[in-house]
């Protein structure tokens, strides 16, 4: 199997179900490696030189290990309740939001929603946020205002690989430019 089926399955272990290689997570979302690495190729090759190639050539950078490499854990998108251990951070004045046209009608409705996943996800730029909106279909775009989040008292995160998170967008904060 290539990296990228692997990968895709490490996802799914690291952010979702765990347990369907037999191992837990800790609080942090944290993975020893050595278990991973046991689980994972039962199914799909895997060894620590394919897991280390996974990791660096993730063109998200869904994927961190700790310094010596013993534990590893997704970034962010978990489905389970985990704490990556995020520092709150001052947002710019607009990120945005990207998905598919389908999911319009309710977004101008509930606002943004984390659905199964712990955080709402917003990019920095319109380019990223057009991407992420392609895999939904066809791509809609929401400016997120969030100073005036932040001013409200709305919490900001960073995840690693620079995707922003909160927990939820109310609808008065939205606005629709494409």
């Amino acid at each position: 199997m290539s990296d990228k089926s692997t990968s895709k399955y490490i996802s799914l272990i690291l952010r979702h179900k765990p347990e369907v290689i037999g191992i837990t997570l800790d609080e942090h979302g944290w993975a020893v490696v050595d278990d991973l690495i046991a689980g994972v190729s039962k199914t799909h090759h895997l060894d620590m030189e394919a897991l280390e190639r996974i990791v660096a050539e993730d063109e998200k950078q869904r994927y961190s290990f700790n310094e010596d490499k013993t534990l590893i854990r997704a970034n962010q998108g978990h489905s389970i309740p985990v704490d990556v251990e995020l520092p709150e951070v001052t947002p710019p004045a607009v990120l945005y939001h990207g998905t598919g046209l389908k999911y319009k009608e309710s977004i101008d409705k509930q606002g943004l929603i984390p659905k199964s996943r712990l955080y709402v996800h917003l990019s920095g730029d319109v380019d990223t946020a057009r991407k992420v909106g392609q895999r939904h279909g066809k791509p809609v775009i929401y400016n997120v205002d969030t100073a005036a989040m932040h001013a409200d008292g709305y919490t900001f995160y960073r995840s690693v690989n620079g995707v922003w998170l909160t927990r939820e967008v109310p609808a008065r904060y939205l606005t629709f430019i494409k």
